[in-house]
């Protein structure tokens, strides 16, 4: 019985000093807790976790919106002019000041015109040729063909 009694009472020392350390290991794990669970202004963590969770649907359902926003301005911007390139010339070294000019607007697509106006002595006269997918039906004049290739130059 005396062994027994020996091993017994090692046995409870040992379990006594197992519950201390596990006992001090979970006084600094609520501590640690209490410190996380302390936001600002007294806000618990939990609070703060669902609120970025909420802020985050929230973003995702914007982003969405703006993603499908964006595409619906891409292809509309698509049939507006964004290319030009205009070129003042003196159509008949008559006038001076290069009161003439030819203007030149396309789309993203490369469709749309080439506008000459030409001054003389005699008034003003304007012409418009059309472009389609680059291409003009009528031949461009030299101060045409140069507006265009200007409308058509890669900017910064």
């Amino acid at each position: 019985m005396d062994i027994i009694t020996i091993i017994l009472i090692v046995a409870v020392v040992i379990l006594l000093a197992l519950v201390v350390f596990l006992l001090v290991r979970v006084s600094g794990l609520e501590r640690r807790v209490r410190t996380f669970t302390k936001g600002r202004e007294g806000a618990s963590l939990e609070s703060e976790i669902k609120g970025l969770f909420r802020d985050n649907k929230h973003l995702m359902k914007n982003g969405s919106r703006n993603k499908r926003d964006i595409e619906e301005i891409k292809m509309r911007m698509s049939s507006h002019v964004c290319k030009v390139g205009i070129i003042k010339y003196d159509a008949f070294h008559q006038m001076g000041g290069q009161l003439s000019f030819a203007l030149c607007m396309l789309d993203e697509e490369d469709n749309g015109f080439v506008l000459n106006s030409v001054q003389s002595a005699d008034g003003c006269y304007s012409y418009i040729k059309e472009i389609t997918a680059g291409v003009s039906a009528i031949e461009l004049g030299r101060e045409e063909q140069q507006a265009f290739s200007e409308a058509l130059r890669p900017r910064d």
